[in-house]
C-alpha cells in the first residue's frame, strides 16, 4: 500500500471562506488570490471551491492558463504584471488584466503593437517599499498610460503593509486616496487582514483580494483565530501512526536526543516529515491530534518521520489517524496557524510548503 500521508483538499471550505469574505464587504467584488499554486492546495484542486469569486488574482502566465483551461471566462490579474514584452501578447490572447507598477512596464505597453486595449491596474507605492509609483510619481504615471492607444482601462490598486497589525493603514489609505483623488478607475484595497479587520478600507475598495484567508488561515494570529473570524480550514494534511515505541524514564528520543522522557511513555511513529512539508523546526509540544484528540510532538522532526506522545490516548496504536492540521474524521479541528506560531513562522509558508510527494485528494462535496 501506499505510504499513509495525504493532504486533503475541502472545496466547501473554500467556498465559505470566499462567502465570509465577500460578507464583509458586501458592495465589492472578489479577487480569489490563487498565487502559489492556490497558495499550495493546488489551482486544478481549489478551483470549484472558488469559482464563485468574480476573478482570480495570481502571479504567473502558467498560472493564468491553467485557470482558463479549468474552463474559467471571467477576469484574471497578473498581480506583478508582465516581466517582459512578449507577456503583453499572451496578455492579449488569454484576455489578462495586469498590474504596472514600474516605468518600464509602461514603456513596454507604448511599445506594443495590438487592437485590443489592454485593462491595467496602476499600482501605487504607499509605503509597502516593494513596488509601485510614489505618490508623487503616480499621476504622473497614469498620464503615460492614459495616453497610450494601448491601454482600454485603468484601475488602481495599492497593498497594505500593517493590515494585520497595531500601526494599521490609516497612514497609507489617507496617501492613497490623496494621491488618487478625482482619478476616475475601479479601486483594490482590500487583502485578507484589510477586509476582515478595516472597515473602512473594505468601504473604499471595487474590488477586494483575499488570500490566506480564503484558505482557512487568519491573516492576523494570533491576535485572532480562524475560529474568531469564522474561516475554515481549506486543507487537512493526515497520516498515520505506523509503529509504537514504549520508553522508560531517561530514554530519548530522535536525533540529537532533543527529548528525554521523565517517565515511561508510549511514543507513536507518525509517516510525516520535512521532506513532506512539515517544519524541520516544530518544537516539542507542538499540537498533534491522534484519532481526533490533542496530544503532541515531542522530540526533532527528521526527514521522513516524527514522534508523538501517545500518553492520552491509551487505545491508540497501529493505523491510528494522525491529523498534522485541518480537519480531523470525528469533526475536530488543528488550525495550520497553531503548528506555524509554534515553528516561529505563519500558515502561508505551511501550506506554500507542501511537498510534491504528497498525494493530494480532493473531498467530495
Amino acid at each position: 500500500m501506499p505510504r499513509p500521508i495525504l493532504a486533503t483538499i475541502h472545496p466547501n471550505a473554500l467556498q465559505h471562506n470566499l462567502k465570509r469574505n465577500r460578507a464583509a464587504a458586501p458592495e465589492a467584488k472578489v479577487w480569489a488570490v490563487v498565487k502559489a499554486n492556490a497558495y499550495g492546495h493546488g489551482i486544478e484542486h481549489a478551483y470549484e471551491g472558488l469559482r464563485s469569486a468574480d476573478g482570480f488574482a495570481l502571479l504567473d502566465m502558467e498560472e493564468a492558463q491553467r485557470v482558463r483551461q479549468l474552463g474559467w471566462r471571467g477576469p484574471i490579474l497578473l498581480l506583478e504584471g508582465v516581466f517582459e514584452p512578449r507577456d503583453l501578447e499572451l496578455c492579449s490572447r488569454l484576455d489578462l488584466w495586469h498590474t504596472v507598477h514600474c516605468d518600464e512596464q509602461i514603456d513596454m505597453l507604448a511599445a506594443h503593437k495590438t487592437n485590443v486595449g489592454h485593462r491595467v491596474f496602476l499600482k501605487m507605492n504607499s509605503g509597502m517599499n516593494r513596488l509601485g509609483f510614489t505618490p508623487a510619481q503616480y499621476r504622473s504615471a497614469w498620464s503615460r498610460l492614459n495616453a497610450l492607444p494601448q491601454v482600454d482601462d485603468i484601475s488602481l490598486i495599492t497593498h497594505f503593509s500593517d493590515a494585520d497589525a497595531d500601526k494599521g493603514i490609516a497612514a497609507q489609505m489617507a496617501s492613497f486616496a490623496q494621491a488618487t483623488q478625482d482619478l476616475p478607475g475601479e479601486r483594490t484595497l482590500g487583502n485578507s487582514a484589510a477586509t476582515l479587520r478595516h472597515p473602512d478600507a473594505v468601504a473604499a475598495s471595487d474590488w477586494i483580494r483575499p488570500g490566506i484567508s480564503v484558505y482557512g488561515s487568519a491573516p492576523d494570529y494570533p491576535e485572532r483565530t480562524a475560529v474568531d473570524w469564522d474561516l475554515q480550514p481549506g486543507m487537512t494534511l493526515s497520516s498515520k501512526i505506523i509503529a509504537i515505541q514504549s520508553i522508560n524514564t531517561g530514554d530519548s528520543i530522535g536525533y540529537g536526543s532533543r527529548f528525554v522522557a521523565t517517565t515511561p511513555m508510549r511514543i507513536g511513529v507518525v509517516a510525516c516529515g520535512y521532506a513532506d512539508g512539515y517544519p524541520r523546526v516544530a518544537p516539542t509540544d507542538t499540537p498533534v491530534l491522534v484519532n481526533g484528540v490533542r496530544t503532541r510532538l515531542v522530540g526533532r522532526v527528521s526527514m521522513d518521520m516524527l514522534t508523538v506522545d501517545l500518553t492520552p490516548l491509551p487505545k491508540a496504536g497501529m493505523g491510528s489517524e494522525v491529523t498534522l492540521w485541518g480537519r480531523a474524521s470525528n469533526g475536530a479541528v488543528l488550525g495550520i496557524d497553531e503548528i506555524a506560531h509554534a515553528s516561529g513562522t505563519v500558515g502561508y509558508e505551511l501550506m506554500c510548503a507542501l511537498s510534491p510527494r504528497v498525494p493530494v485528494r480532493v473531498e467530495a462535496e
